[in-house]
């Protein structure tokens, strides 16, 4: 009797998952059967669309339809959690949607960019402050990166797309970003270069507690860069922005 009743759920799924090519269970009428396949298929319409809003502008109602109903055939879904809705999409389009040639080809790294956007503002990560000091000297000192500032590196600058402005070749030069959420729960971004990326990345994985200055007479080195005086200038001037930002807490104090 149970497995009857589970097979009767697995056929109820797959119709309402591809109406088209899959028959609904026998014994239910069409009429009820057209009201659960139009419910589920609005709702994850919708949904998504609100969860991905740039990405739901930049595509004609057919063909968000079409990504929808693709997601929904192909895709099983690991968690039944709204929230984690987002990420199941997005791990479909990163490894399971098969592109057609009308495609964008930055919609994953777009997909990307607005969960990223959605996930920090969720995230219930707090950074520990009790060894922080928010004005200290980010030379003389260790700088500390947010947990709340996710830095990403793209092949389109995603932060610029719109149904104005839909790059068809990757940038010349990757764009770098970090996306943050500030104090008062807003979600930023600030584009960074290649050498601030660094910097960044630097005051991340900064396992020896190097000095601000440390850090950035390292990445001198690594980078060779002529002017190291230079770099040690503009590289605070930078990380007083990040501080200002709240991309960094501050400096640790030992």
């Amino acid at each position: 009797m149970a497995e009857g009743f589970q097979d009767k759920q697995y056929a109820f799924a797959a119709h309402l998952r591809d109406p088209e090519n899959v028959p609904a269970p026998e014994g239910i009428e069409d009429r009820r059967m057209a009201i659960y396949r139009e419910l589920f298929f609005n709702n994850l319409l919708s949904l998504l669309g609100t969860m991905f809003p740039v990405l739901r502008k930049i595509h004609p109602d057919s063909e968000w339809r079409h990504l929808i109903r693709e997601f929904m055939k192909h895709h099983k879904a690991e968690t039944p959690y709204f929230l984690q809705l987002p990420e199941e999409f997005l791990k479909f389009l990163q490894d399971e949607y098969e592109p057609r040639e009308s495609d964008h080809a930055f919609l994953a790294e777009l997909a990307h960019y607005e969960y990223v956007e959605l996930a920090l503002s969720v995230s219930t990560d707090e950074n520990d402050l009790s060894d922080i000091d928010p004005d200290g000297d980010l030379l003389a000192g260790v700088p500390v990166k947010s947990v709340l500032a996710w830095a990403f590196a793209y092949h389109y600058p995603v932060q610029r797309i719109s149904p104005e402005f839909l790059p068809t070749e990757p940038a010349e030069q990757p764009v770098y970003l970090v996306v943050f959420r500030r104090s008062d729960d807003k979600v930023r971004f600030l584009e960074l270069n290649a050498v601030s990326a660094a910097l960044l990345d630097a005051v991340e994985n900064n396992r020896d507690d190097s000095t601000g200055e440390q850090l950035l007479r390292t990445l001198a080195r690594a980078i060779h860069y002529p002017d190291v005086d230079a770099l040690i200038g503009h590289g605070v001037d930078t990380l007083k922005e990040m501080r200002q930002l709240e991309i960094l807490t501050g400096t640790r104090r030992l």
